[in-house]
């Protein structure tokens, strides 16, 4: 096996777990993700094309009843993923209001939305006359283009082929050019930029194929020529396929990324959560559950789920004011000082000193009374309120039931030994000589 022919298993291999990937949203999603059925066709078709295209599969079905037949499987579902991803295009950057000036990349878009269906209908019809009236298949090919170079029968078919995948390529880098210069976000930007540059190069590998073939038909090259030709040609497109799959996958890297945050949001905020709303029954939706039975509910998405529960945090919190005395919050504050000289983790750790004390207050039947004083939050939105109760959760496991009853008894104790040493400090000021 070539190193060519061992890429070509890892692009397809690429390509498949891509459509793999895509196609749950794709079929079973919103309206939103059946808008991506087209893209998600595209991912398969391609994927199927670069199938027919590895060692294995390409010489079993050459070898077979048809002659060259994974020429001919590969020429269809090629041409079907490329009518996909046309059709995305449109659906995606071709839309415009209709009142006012339409722009003439989207009047460009919807006469390709006009011709595409039928252009692949018309390509796939003459791809199979071609295929078995003019290309000479008298012998099984392993690389069909050096093998054929020079042929004009071959030549032809190609270059119908060749045609439709040019225009498509050409249509597709137009497109997302200037999809990507319009991008605000960093990741679609990249992803964009990935699949304008596979377009690119899918525009000259079609040229440099068209232009040897024909020239072939003038001037046969050598077997030696044609065969390297043919390779570095299909190098190139391997490296297309790459940056396609890639490009396309970032925008969705992004959205997994997220998931993936939010999910060890919900590890990290559960068990404070899951405390305070022991002591508040009434204050979620449903009742607390363990952190595997919270991860697999599916009755509302990650990101709702986490913002309730950081609600639901802070509702029960304004609730805890009211069983602690309003010295609470310095004395955890003075208490998560004497531990950390870091100004952030301090901030944390007091509020979790405060979370940690207002619960064993109210556990121990203290009345409730006015709302106590409570430290400032700063948080700028919600992903910043989030990350920062994450930090509190994370103080909140290292607070010991003692350590927390220590905070609240010096919450209270001041007030009562000023009390009694002030009469005490006269009277020892009224014994001493004049």
């Amino acid at each position: 096996m070539t190193p060519l022919d061992l890429a070509g298993y890892l692009i397809a291999g690429l390509m498949t777990a891509v459509a793999l990937w895509r196609m749950p949203a794709a079929l079973w999603g919103d309206e939103e993700d059946r808008r991506r059925r087209a893209l998600w066709g595209c991912y398969a078709g391609f994927a199927l094309a670069l199938w027919t295209k590895t060692e294995a599969v390409r010489i079993g079905l050459n070898n077979s009843a048809v002659t060259d037949l994974a020429v001919l499987i590969k020429h269809y579902t090629a041409t079907v993923a490329i009518l996909a991803i046309l059709s995305y295009i449109v659906a995606i950057y071709g839309s415009y209001p209709e009142a006012g000036a339409v722009p003439r990349h989207v009047r460009f878009a919807r006469l390709v939305q006009q011709v595409a269906t039928k252009a692949s209908v018309a390509t796939l019809i003459l791809l199979t006359v071609l295929f078995f009236t003019v290309v000479d298949r008298s012998e099984p090919s392993d690389r069909f283009v050096s093998d054929h170079a020079g042929e004009w029968g071959a030549t032809l078919y190609m270059s119908v082929f060749y045609l439709y995948l040019g225009a498509a390529s050409a249509v597709c880098a137009f497109q997302w050019a200037l999809a990507t210069a319009d991008a605000r976000r960093r990741h679609l930007r990249i992803g964009l930029g990935m699949m304008t540059f596979a377009m690119f190069i899918g525009v000259g590998y079609t040229v440099s194929r068209t232009l040897f073939l024909w020239i072939s038909v003038v001037d046969e090259p050598s077997e030696s020529f044609a065969l390297r030709f043919d390779q570095v040609t299909e190098a190139a497109q391997l490296v297309l396929f790459a940056f396609f799959a890639l490009g396309a996958s970032v925008p969705a890297f992004s959205t997994g990324a997220r998931r993936v945050r939010l999910w060890r949001a919900q590890v990290r905020l559960h068990a404070l959560w899951y405390e305070l709303m022991t002591a508040f029954p009434d204050q979620p939706f449903d009742p607390p559950a363990s952190l595997a039975r919270e991860l697999t509910r599916f009755n509302a998405p990650a990101d709702l789920r986490v913002d309730r529960w950081a609600a639901d945090i802070a509702d029960a919190v304004e609730k805890l004011r009211h069983y602690v005395p309003d010295g609470l919050v310095a004395a955890a504050g003075e208490a998560a000082g004497r531990e950390t000289p870091d100004a952030r983790r301090a901030a944390a750790l007091g509020d979790a000193y405060w979370i940690r004390a207002a619960l064993l207050a109210k556990e121990s039947g203290a009345p409730a009374g006015p709302a106590a004083a409570v430290a400032a939050q700063q948080a700028a939105d919600q992903d910043g309120e989030v990350a920062r109760l994450e930090r509190v959760a994370a103080a909140y496991r290292t607070v010991t039931a003692e350590r927390a009853r220590e905070v609240l008894t010096a919450a209270t104790t001041p007030r009562t030994a000023q009390q009694e040493t002030t009469p005490r400090a006269a009277q020892q000021q009224t014994e001493q000589p004049s």
